[in-house]
């Protein structure tokens, strides 16, 4: 009978710390690889990033992510961290915020009043692999919001948008056609997320863990937000401008 060849293959088990329903500890078989911070994709940090005990220097609860200590996620990292490496501010696109006011008519020989009021609304931040809402303390992005206070104007990434708006008097001169445009002021924060799961030694349930070090980049874009009157919602800081063009 001929005999059959195995080859040796290196086998590593993963078992995230999701609780169970009895309450007690799941175990975690862990064994070591030289290569375990490459093997684990940007989108699996960024949820070890959501799901960890410290985020940015504040504790998170379980219901933050929308876990729960009997039925549902639990933590599954130490710390996360985002580390900002750039900062940049730039114009955001142009848009069209008012109806044509048009003074075309043949026998106009002065210019025409008219009060353009305008609102514009723009979308609150975006970033490579997070989303705008996660969970009840605003996941991510709620704590990269006290980030931008160290820059030149705020952004409160908790908000799912931001408005402008104001109305003025202006003249429409004869033969012109008049509208507002509105250009957002925006913030771009690049850096990267490093999410920390600290060594474990072995107990009688479960196995010893070495430290974990992952890194996942990402790029956060929002408004210049300047702050609302009296606690209300921040405004969007930009640039409206009169355009004319021939009737």
């Amino acid at each position: 009978m001929a005999k059959r060849r195995f080859k040796n293959k290196k086998v590593r088990y993963v078992a995230i710390g999701a609780a169970i329903t009895t309450g007690a500890a799941v175990a975690t078989v862990l064994l070591p690889s030289a290569n375990a911070a490459e093997e684990k994709t940007p989108e699996e940090i960024i949820r070890l990033c959501e799901r960890t005990k410290v985020l940015n220097g504040k504790k998170q609860s379980l219901q933050d992510f929308g876990g729960h200590g009997i039925a549902g996620p639990s933590f599954e990292s130490d710390t996360c961290d985002f580390v900002e490496t750039k900062f940049e501010t730039f114009d955001g696109p142009k848009e069209k915020v008012t109806v044509d006011f048009p003074n075309c008519e043949p026998n106009a020989t002065e210019p025409a009043k008219v009060d353009t009021t305008w609102k514009a609304t723009v979308g609150q931040g975006e970033g490579k692999y997070t989303a705008t809402q996660q969970g009840a303390g605003g996941g991510l992005f709620g704590a990269l919001s006290g980030s931008w206070l160290k820059h030149k104007g705020t952004t409160d990434l908790t908000l799912e948008t931001v408005t402008a708006g104001d109305k003025e008097a202006r003249d429409v001169p004869v033969g012109k056609v008049l509208h507002v445009e509105f250009t957002p002021k925006m913030q771009r924060m690049t850096g990267e997320w490093r999410v920390k799961i600290e060594a474990r030694s072995a107990t009688t349930t479960t196995n010893a863990v070495p430290e974990q070090n992952y890194t996942a980049p990402d790029v956060v874009e929002g408004p210049v937000t300047l702050p609302g009157a009296a606690g209300a919602p921040g405004i969007a800081d930009g640039e409206p401008k009169a355009v004319l063009t021939d009737c």
